[in-house]
């Protein structure tokens, strides 16, 4: 089993559409749901109070305004919380980059498209006497998380899994939304009883399409990393290999016309850029290798200070300390006047001395460090390895 439980970016505004179509649809669970239990079997014969039957939809003959209702009832507390937790994990940034208006139209647009896709599909495969009601936000939040896929691709999604032992990881939202979230659980294992499996893929379908005709017309600014921006880099990706390389071998160097940039040139190009956008996705790690990538193409490339910094933080982080120590000594060079260099020098200090073995490298840059520390706590430990490096 796995579950996703967060992502790694936060909305730069308060989401209150989506704040207010979680209490919503909370406030409204509580006035509909009435579970009354059969007095032999126990089973469960009805879910809400008998007026709330009239604003469930039903595919044989739905009313107008049950396109609406029906995506704020729900059948239990599973179907509430699992749904409202959804919705809350991709809602806030989608409201975010929408905007509160647009957002609530698209996610009332989401509701109705779903309803009618599942609609379509129900007529064609079920018996005619058969008119099962559709209740839930799930189609509504499908085209949310479709948007999501489309905006956001490339951040991770922690998800939480269980077999024999239970943990994290990170997966990039493009792949989790679309191979999790949309072919296993909606199309592969269509196994669960009263589970709107075409509402969801009608909504999945909705929220992609039109959230990447916003990008595409204009209405929704497009960011550095959104699915068109993913399309954009594949595009350089792919005109970066095809004039570089014919069969499997490199092209010889006098039919790059003198005009064009080299493949050298575009390469580090699209390494930076896709850098930079890794960084503000906040995959550090992803970065990083990106940036050993580039220091084995031409390491006289210098990235901008908080970019270099991260990058440098991670690699420690990770253990690589000889390229760790590298970049710090390269933030050094092109940055020594930053406002916190002796934080810098006292990490570049700890490597050399600690991991490194390198006591005339941990001596000086401890010795920089001690001059401009003022956290007692720090001095301390800068000539407890001062010590230690000397002897």
């Amino acid at each position: 089993m796995i579950l996703p439980i967060r992502t790694n970016i936060w909305p730069r505004r308060t989401p209150y559409a989506n704040y207010a179509l979680i209490a919503i649809n909370v406030i409204i669970f509580l006035i509909t749901y009435s579970p009354v239990y059969h007095p032999y079997t126990r089973e469960l014969v009805r879910v809400f109070h008998p007026w709330v039957n009239q604003f469930e939809l039903y595919p044989r003959n739905p009313q107008w305004f049950q396109f609406i209702t029906y995506a704020f009832l729900h059948g239990g507390w599973l179907h509430i919380i699992g749904n409202m937790f959804f919705l809350y994990l991709f809602g806030n940034n989608v409201s975010d980059k929408l905007g509160t208006v647009r957002y609530l139209i698209f996610y009332f647009l989401g509701a109705v498209l779903s309803a009618l896709g599942h609609i379509a599909i129900y007529n064609l495969t079920h018996a005619a006497h058969l008119n099962s009601p559709l209740v839930g936000a799930s189609g509504a939040i499908a085209a949310v998380t479709g948007a999501y896929l489309v905006l956001f691709p490339q951040t991770l999604i922690t998800v939480l899994y269980w077999f024999f032992f239970i943990g994290t990881m990170e997966i990039p939202a493009i792949y989790f939304i679309a191979f999790k979230m949309i072919i296993i659980d909606n199309v592969i294992d269509r196994f669960t009883q009263n589970v709107a499996y075409d509402a969801h893929l009608a909504g999945y379908a909705f929220g992609i399409t039109a959230t990447t005709l916003l990008l595409v017309t204009g209405l929704v600014k497009q960011s550095g990393f959104d699915i068109m921006s993913m399309i954009k880099l594949w595009n350089r990706r792919r005109r970066y290999r095809d004039p570089c390389f014919r069969r499997g071998k490199l092209v010889s160097e006098h039919t790059t016309r003198p005009a064009e940039k080299s493949p050298v040139d575009d390469k580090i190009t699209l390494l930076r850029s896709e850098i930079n956008s890794r960084i503000i996705q906040r995959n550090l790690s992803a970065a990083a290798q990106l940036y050993l990538q580039l220091e084995t193409i031409d390491n006289q490339q210098v990235l901008p200070k908080g970019h270099l910094l991260d990058i440098a933080n991670q690699l420690a982080s990770e253990s690589k300390y000889t390229e760790a120590a590298q970049t710090y000594e390269k933030f050094i060079k092109h940055y020594p006047i930053y406002e916190y260099i002796e934080q810098v020098d006292l990490m570049l200090g700890l490597i050399y001395s600690r991991y490194l073995k390198e006591p005339e490298a941990a001596i000086f840059h401890l010795n920089k460090a001690k001059e401009k520390l003022t956290d007692a706590g720090q001095i301390k430990m800068c000539e407890d390895e001062l010590e230690k490096s000397q002897n």
